[in-house]
This record gives structure tokens, C-alpha cells and sequence, in this order.
């Protein structure tokens, strides 16, 4: 094992309890104060650690970054599997996951509804962008004049008779999803299909996937659907955990 690499991490160690003193860390690590002021100086280059007025040390950015970088190079598919698994469970219907990628919504991932009457999608499918719940949830999460402006770009082929069509019915629709938290697909995509959809975040709260719930009409209507609002929420919550999301430590 190398000495000065243990005694780096123990360092860093040290420093995840709370900003720390030169003599604090040197005691911490067994060594002298000199032997602690190199490694520190080392880890002030890299930012894994800074100063904290005159006296302290604190973890720094670089830190932080990688381990942002850690989560988000997990496989979400992966880390969600049991949310969207005990969702489907818990209420028979088809769950999907979708991510936004260069301009598409792709599902990627599906658990099969247990009636006899499905809608048809597959893993790898493109979702339309102006009528889909999951593509109205990752659309609402970008920044406004990213999401005015593929809003403005995109065509609205009208798909069935509650489709929205143009533009600034599509932006209001994208404000609202972004104020409740979910969206709703009013058999706007496919007829006599209901949809809702709810964001999965990252660790900097950044939404990395959308998970839904669809159900055919003539299983159940619009306000049953709603009615499992509180356990499609309830199970992004709990993807989003997985993922490293923590709504506490965001508000503090």
C-alpha cells in the first residue's frame, strides 16, 4: 500500500466530518504537520481540497464532481429496475422509462400491462414529443428558452382529436407539467389510451428519465388514472433515491 495515498485518504477522511486544522488533520493521520501540509498542498491543485479562511481545510469541488460523475455514469435503467418492477406490480398496468437523447425521446425500458387489452410500444421506440406524457415531462424539466425553441421547431401532426397542435398550447401544457410535478396524455398520442408520467431526478436534481403509467380506456377511464398520481410519484421518488436525488439535502 502506498504511505502517502493512505495518508491522503485519511486526510480526506478527516475532512468529510468538517472543515479541519493543520495540527486536527496531522493528528488524525499519525504525522507530522509538514508531512500533512504537502498532501494538502497536492490536493489544493487537483480542487480536492481548499482553504477555509485562515486556519481550516474543506473538501473541495473536485471532490463533489466526481462523485456526481460516479452516479450519473450508473446505468439508470439498472437503478430504477425495482421502482418501475413494483409499480407495474402494485397496479397491473404497462410502466415505461424514457430518456431524452439528441433531440428524441426513446423508451428504455417497458413492463407489460397483465390485461388482455395492451397498448403496443417496445423498448428502443421513439416517442412523439408533442403528445406523450414522458416527453412532456423531460421537455418541461429544460431550461425555458430550450424548451421555447424546440417547441417552435417541432411539427404537431394531429394524432387524435385531444392532440395539441400548435406551439403555445404545447409551451402552456409544458409550464403546467413543470408546476404539478407529472403529466397527463389525454389519448393525445393513441385513442382510448391514457397516460401519466413522472420525472426521475439525479444527484443535482437534474432529470435524467421519465417513468409512466398507461392504461386503455376501457380498463380505465382518465380520473382512475389520476387516482394513481400519488403511487406513480411515490415510485419516481423512489428512482430518483436510487439515482442519488435527495430532496432534503437540495432544499438545505
Amino acid at each position: 500500500m502506498s504511505q502517502s495515498l493512505d495518508r491522503a485518504l485519511t486526510v480526506l477522511d478527516g475532512l468529510a466530518e468538517g472543515p479541519r486544522t493543520l495540527d486536527q488533520l496531522a493528528e488524525r493521520a499519525g504525522v507530522h504537520k509538514s508531512t500533512v501540509l504537502r498532501l494538502l498542498r497536492t490536493l489544493e491543485s487537483h480542487r480536492f481540497v481548499q482553504r477555509d479562511g485562515i486556519r481550516y481545510y474543506r473538501l473541495g469541488t473536485a471532490l463533489f464532481d466526481l462523485a456526481h460523475r460516479a452516479l450519473e455514469d450508473r446505468d439508470v435503467r439498472r437503478l430504477v429496475e425495482p421502482a418501475l418492477r413494483d409499480l407495474n406490480a402494485a397496479t397491473g398496468h404497462t410502466v415505461h422509462l424514457a430518456s431524452y437523447e439528441a433531440g428524441e425521446v426513446i423508451y428504455i425500458d417497458k413492463y407489460e400491462s397483465r390485461h388482455n387489452v395492451r397498448m403496443y410500444s417496445r423498448i428502443g421506440k421513439r416517442a412523439p414529443l408533442h403528445c406523450t406524457a414522458v416527453a412532456k415531462v423531460l421537455l418541461a424539466a429544460m431550461p425555458e428558452p430550450e424548451r421555447r425553441a424546440i417547441a417552435l421547431s417541432m411539427s404537431y401532426p394531429k394524432l387524435t382529436a385531444n392532440t395539441i397542435t400548435e406551439p403555445e398550447g404545447y409551451l402552456a401544457e409544458l409550464a403546467l407539467v413543470a408546476e404539478r410535478g407529472y403529466a397527463v396524455d389525454d389519448a393525445e398520442h393513441e385513442a382510448f389510451i391514457h397516460c401519466v408520467a413522472a420525472p426521475i431526478r439525479g444527484t443535482r436534481g437534474e432529470v435524467l428519465a421519465a417513468m409512466s403509467l398507461s392504461v386503455p380506456e376501457v380498463i380505465l377511464d382518465l380520473d382512475g388514472l389520476l387516482e394513481l398520481v400519488p403511487d406513480l410519484l411515490s415510485a419516481a421518488a423512489k428512482a430518483s433515491a436510487e439515482c442519488g436525488w435527495s430532496p432534503i439535502a437540495k432544499e438545505t
